[in-house]
């Protein structure tokens, strides 16, 4: 009967000692709960404040290409920079062509930004190809479209449009703006 009760006395402060750490590391949780809430709260603002910081970076380098562009447009010596036709366009195509890149770049750039949705540059991309001057552009520029990577969002869009210039090509309906099925991602 004695091995017994030291059996149970010894369980007993087992136990006690079990509770007395858990009761000690619950403490001292609850004492480093503030720091940790705080370090937490921290770390959050400094994720928002680089998110925004990129994307202000992001806006930034679409009005630096636009500048550049613009720039280029107005006159045809700096445009010739810019001719990756190898000169089978003229300078006024050029320009037109141009111009035609900073409309697809900027939707691009709203779509990456989150201002517009994929269903938005969809139906953007459906009312551009209505022009045929945006139509010859997007002809010309495929072999520069074919050296993005295949897996990039770029990329994607661009097989989307693609995609859907062929509907529009096929399309039995002068209804443009029925035509094409958004694609699931």
């Amino acid at each position: 009967m004695d091995t017994r009760n030291l059996s149970f006395r010894g369980l007993g402060a087992t136990a006690s000692a079990g509770i007395a750490l858990a009761a000690g590391a619950a403490v001292a949780m609850a004492v480093r709960w503030p720091t940790y809430h705080a370090l937490r709260a921290r770390i959050e603002h400094l994720e928002e404040a680089a998110q925004s910081q990129r994307r202000s970076s992001f806006a930034h380098q679409q009005r630096l290409h636009w500048e550049l562009l613009s720039k280029a447009m107005d006159d045809p010596e700096l445009a010739e920079v810019l001719d990756a036709y190898d000169g089978t366009v003229s300078p006024r195509k050029l320009r037109q062509f141009l111009f035609a890149n900073a409309l697809y770049t900027n939707a691009l750039c709203y779509y990456r930004m989150g201002n517009m949705n994929r269903e938005e540059f969809f139906g953007f991309a459906r009312s551009m190809l209505q022009n045929p001057v945006f139509r010859e552009y997007w002809y010309a520029s495929r072999p520069h479209r074919a050296t993005l990577a295949d897996s990039s969002e770029e990329a994607r869009l661009g097989r989307m449009v693609d995609d859907l210039l062929a509907q529009l090509e096929e399309a039995d309906t002068d209804e443009w703006w029925v035509v094409g099925e958004l694609p699931s991602e």
